[in-house]
């Protein structure tokens, strides 16, 4: 049985490089860009039974960590774009398990939820490719973790999350949610 670490971070956690340079920025996007149609590749066939598969003993389900992404990403495209409008905004935190437990994230139809990444996904990439260098520096301010976090470093996160969620599901699916 793998160790639980490497299963709840199957890719590893993200590690902000020393200097995000514009190479980084642009590999980031397009993994952005693009995980609309890796994750409908990914779950286009799944049986419903399948949905309920976990990827961990105690993780979410496939479902989960579907309708987690959109819920996830629609957060994030909002404070990068508050970053963009306002000085310093304080964004506000959620409580992402409480979110899974609930009705929506739970239920067993993902459509709404793929259609939801779909579209923000491509309004999420027009928006940051056309971001400056002055754009990237600026900053929300996240409470929970008591910190500035610049759009540059938060774009680095977001790509890294969507590769980080893919893992998971395809995990779910390899272990047929055995764990």
């Amino acid at each position: 049985m793998q160790n639980q670490e490497n299963l709840k971070y199957p890719i590893g956690t993200f590690v902000k490089p020393l200097s995000i340079t514009e190479n980084h920025i642009k590999v980031w996007i397009l993994e952005i860009e693009r995980f609309s149609d890796k994750i409908k590749l990914v779950t286009s066939a799944l049986q419903e039974n399948q949905l309920n598969y976990c990827y961990r003993e105690n993780g979410w389900t496939i479902k989960q960590v579907v309708h987690h992404c959109a819920d996830s990403h629609l957060h994030a495209y909002i404070r990068m774009k508050l970053a963009q409008t306002q000085v310093l905004p304080v964004i506000n935190p959620y409580n992402e398990a409480l979110w899974a437990n609930l009705i929506d994230a739970n239920h067993n139809v993902i459509a709404p939820s793929i259609a939801i990444i779909d579209g923000l996904h491509k309004r999420w990439s027009l928006f940051l490719k056309n971001l400056n260098s002055q754009d990237l520096k600026r900053e929300f301010y996240h409470p929970e973790s008591n910190e500035n976090v610049s759009i540059e470093t938060a774009i680095g996160l977001y790509a890294w999350h969507c590769n980080h969620h893919l893992a998971h599901i395809n995990l779910a699916l390899l272990n047929e949610g055995n764990f």
